[in-house]
């Protein structure tokens, strides 16, 4: 007996953290999955190629969704000093319009890209360890745009019956040399930590969470157990081990810049 590959939609596929773990992921569930690939900007020449949607747009993400079993959603402002005009267009409408889409075609599963930035208080009065069951206290209006996004997905599961997944995701880059402050080595993500956590993400039976998602950096601030049980999410790679630094233990963490979170 053959079962059909999940059919798995992508927003915001030209954006950091999918360009980081999308050639891996696509490595990875080539046989299991069935990648649509999507952007505000269509790029007919990628491989596979980026079909354009904009989030804003609720007919369009209707129709792009139409025999989708899950929705990725990566797209939307992704600075945290992005302002109040931009988020609330892409992270907060943009979101709801994915969410209620997705309702309404039929799809089995949404997972959300959060941010650190909604716990980022935290880190701001360096209050760590950070659990996922402490309230939400986002640094930036970036920070509260995600925040609305988990709280909204938790309203499309409890009345709408939709799975949602939202992962914390830390500091996404392969430039690990960038990685200048301790904060930021601390949350870092790598793109094949990445690309793990979002096909757990599609895959898991759990039907609804809020979860961290970061490496295994021996400086990180931010507890991995619930994903690492629901999820089945395992961490590969460290930020010390990968840029060949020595890892320097600093009991508490070390002070976070006053410029948190445009560190």
């Amino acid at each position: 007996m053959t079962t059909s590959p999940r059919r798995v939609l992508v927003t915001g596929a030209g954006g950091t953290v999918a360009g980081d773990a999308l050639p891996i992921l696509l490595d990875r569930t080539r046989d299991d999955w069935e990648l649509v690939l999507t952007d505000v900007d269509a790029d007919p020449d990628a491989d596979p190629p980026v079909q354009q949607l904009d989030v804003r747009d609720l007919a369009a993400c209707e129709r792009a969704f139409a025999g989708v079993d899950t929705v990725v959603h990566l797209a939307g402002a992704a600075a945290p000093d992005s302002p109040w005009e931009t988020v609330l267009d892409l992270n907060i409408v943009g979101t709801r319009t994915v969410l209620e889409a997705a309702r309404t075609a039929g799809v089995r599963r949404v997972v959300l890209a959060s941010s650190n930035h909604a716990m980022g208080m935290y880190d701001r009065d360096e209050q760590w360890p950070v659990y996922n069951s402490q309230p939400p206290r986002p640094d930036s209006l970036y920070g509260v745009s995600k925040v609305f996004a988990e709280v909204l997905g938790r309203f499309y599961h409890e009345e709408h019956g939709l799975d949602v997944i939202a992962l914390r995701i830390g500091w996404v880059s392969g430039d690990y040399g960038a990685a200048d402050q301790d904060i930021v080595q601390a949350m870092w993500l790598s793109p094949g930590d990445a690309a793990q956590a979002l096909q757990r993400a599609v895959e898991a039976p759990t039907r609804f969470g809020v979860y961290y998602a970061v490496s295994d950096n021996p400086n990180r601030r931010w507890d991995l157990t619930d994903a690492m049980l629901e999820l089945g999410y395992r961490p590969q790679d460290s930020w010390h081990e990968v840029a060949e630094e020595e890892e320097r233990v600093v009991p508490g963490g070390e002070h976070t810049p006053d410029s948190w979170p445009e560190a």
